[in-house]
């Protein structure tokens, strides 16, 4: 029982949320009747949210290092209108009008990076300014006006499918398998640095309280890619959200870099002191934002099927707010890839489970805005008591 105990309060944030989310699955499920975990839903809830949470790894690393940004929704915006401008207007090929946003996403980012780190203004108002300014030259490139349709091919991007095996099937065979090749893999994960920490003398879980949490992971996997397979299959850009939170959770727990970023965000002297090149990692970070909210937009775009002038209304605070939901400190220094993906899906079924049930657009912003409120009183009380 005190190992159980210790584990929860050393990870309470996480673990707290991954609570709170189970609940707030089971509470919408039971208010929409049944409607919430539907696989035609569960589909939706990920093809809703998936610009979101690719925008949430990005703000995440920005908010650890101890800044914020918010102009992600203005150049999520302004890179949906230039493909646009691109694709439909100049007929561009694809990739080559992907890559070139990509490229424009990063120069923004650079652009804003530059202003904070070497020119020291705060991040508030170089992206405040960002915002404003991209959201202008977005209404310039559309000229006011809706452009679209794109070519097939950008749309199934964010609303296509990865096909199934050839032949007639009551489900979507191949997602079956990823789920099962996903289970082994994550169990030969745990198993391995469950070695590793024993070979280091490291404190682990003891055999049964391990058997149980890789258990019920891979319970929740299959279950979800189960659900999956009863409709389309993986949406593609499922695939792409994943292999975005693989990479950044390796670079951000086992890289040098993701240690820098780390001790920027919790105290930026004593990492110039020990050598880190702070100036240097706050850009970056900035370029890797402006990097995924060009993404963001794209697979926005694809799923609009046009870019619009109010793309991107109110997208920066759906990321900040998922990450400090998901156990971001406000300070800096604090955060997982996976918590702020916690986050993000608390966001992201809290919004379709209250538009279930027929919860008007003003009680929605209104209990997003005290969960937000509370989520950061929560790291506040935890801070001081564990100072104390």
């Amino acid at each position: 029982m005190s190992t159980i105990t210790k584990l929860l309060r050393n990870n309470v944030r996480q673990y707290g949320m991954f609570l709170v989310l189970v609940l707030i699955m089971g509470l919408f499920q039971i208010l929409s009747d049944g409607t919430l975990l539907k696989p035609l839903n569960i589909t939706n809830l990920v093809l809703q949210n998936s610009y979101i949470l690719i925008l949430v790894i990005g703000m995440l690393l920005v908010i650890i290092t101890g800044h914020i940004d918010l102009s992600v929704g203005s150049i999520a915006a302004f890179i949906g209108a230039m493909a646009a401008v691109m694709m439909v207007n100049y007929h561009i090929p694809l990739p080559l009008a992907m890559l070139l946003c990509l490229l424009m996403g990063a120069l923004i980012g650079a652009w804003q990076g530059f202003w904070v780190a070497a020119v020291g203004i705060p991040s508030f108002i170089v992206t405040l300014a960002g915002m404003l300014l991209f959201r202008g030259l977005t209404m310039l490139v559309l000229g006011g006006q809706s452009i679209g349709p794109f070519p097939g091919g950008f749309r199934s991007i964010s609303s296509g499918f990865i096909p199934d095996f050839p032949g007639s099937w009551n489900v979507h065979m191949l997602t079956l398998l990823l789920g099962a090749v996903l289970s082994l893999l994550y169990l030969f994960m745990e198993w391995r640095g469950r070695i590793t920490q024993s070979r280091y003398k490291f404190e682990v879980l003891s055999l049964p309280l391990f058997i149980a949490k890789v258990a019920f992971i891979v319970i929740i996997i299959n279950l979800f890619t189960f659900v999956l397979s009863a409709y389309n299959g993986i949406p593609n850009v499922l695939v792409i959200l994943f292999a975005l939170v693989a990479l950044y959770t390796f670079v951000m727990r086992k890289t040098v870099m993701g240690r820098h970023i780390y001790a920027v965000g919790g105290n930026e002297k004593a990492a110039r002191l020990s050598g880190v090149k702070t100036k240097k990692m706050t850009f970056w970070v900035f370029v890797n934002m402006g990097v995924m909210a060009a993404l963001a937009g794209l697979i926005f775009t694809a799923r609009l099927n046009a870019a619009t002038p109010k793309a991107g209304v109110n997208f920066e605070l759906d990321a900040i707010a998922a990450c400090f939901i998901g156990g971001a400190s406000a300070s800096g220094g604090v955060g997982t890839v996976i918590g702020a993906m916690i986050g993000g899906l608390v966001m992201g079924v809290m919004n379709n489970g209250m538009s279930l049930i027929g919860l008007g657009i003003d009680y929605q912003q209104g209990i997003k805005g005290l969960v937000l409120l509370l989520a950061v009183a929560f790291d506040i009380y935890n801070k001081n008591k564990t100072a104390a």
